[in-house]
């Protein structure tokens, strides 16, 4: 089968470009959950907010793209399950469900299934369609994670999206406007 038979295919995603076997599904999946661990750790404090800018969302955002909804999700399943049972790869290093944070990681789970969903759709294929998938899984994560995060720390909701949301808007949309270079650039690179 050539590349260029394979992408034609619809509802494909990067990763179903390799061979498939369930051996290669679970180093996907193991290799995503240790990808966003390692991006955590790339941490920067925020003055004033309990919750570090972390490569920690780009990865699991890329993630979810690049698998597809059910690995990308099973991807941020195992890093949030290993995190909890003590693998030091929370932002920071941290490990355990007791951050005011977790509720980020919790949101990553789902925006991971959503924006894989929609790579399945043909969402990682040009900027503008990129764009709105990893808009979308951001706006997933913080509706997960600044309402968590209000609840975790007896924070109003103002004051958690002041301190959860608004410092982090910025670099989101860098991070999208990586992304939105990244995913349609490899898909033409597989096309040759």
């Amino acid at each position: 089968m050539s590349t260029t038979t394979a992408i034609a295919r619809p509802g494909e995603v990067l990763a179903d470009l390799l061979p498939a076997s369930r051996v290669r599904d679970v180093a996907l999946v193991a290799g995503g959950a240790v990808l966003t661990g390692l991006a955590a750790q790339i941490s920067l404090p925020v003055p004033g907010s309990p919750v570090p800018v972390t490569g920690q969302t780009f990865a699991a955002l890329l993630v979810g793209t690049a698998l597809g909804a059910g690995r990308g999700f099973l991807s941020l399943a195992l890093y949030a399950l290993a995190g909890i049972a003590g693998v030091p790869w929370f932002a920071g290093g941290a490990s355990g469900a007791g951050a005011p944070s977790f509720g980020y990681v919790l949101g990553m789970l789902l925006a991971s299934a959503v924006v894989g969903a929609l790579a399945r759709r043909g969402a990682d294929r040009s900027v503008l369609r990129t764009a709105g998938a990893m808009l979308l899984g951001e706006a997933i994560i913080y509706a997960v994670g600044v309402p968590y995060l209000a609840l975790a720390t007896g924070m109003s909701a103002t004051a958690a999206i002041a301190a959860g949301l608004t410092p982090f808007l910025i670099g989101d949309a860098l991070k999208a406007a990586l992304a939105m270079g990244l995913l349609p650039t490899a898909w033409k690179l597989v096309r040759k």
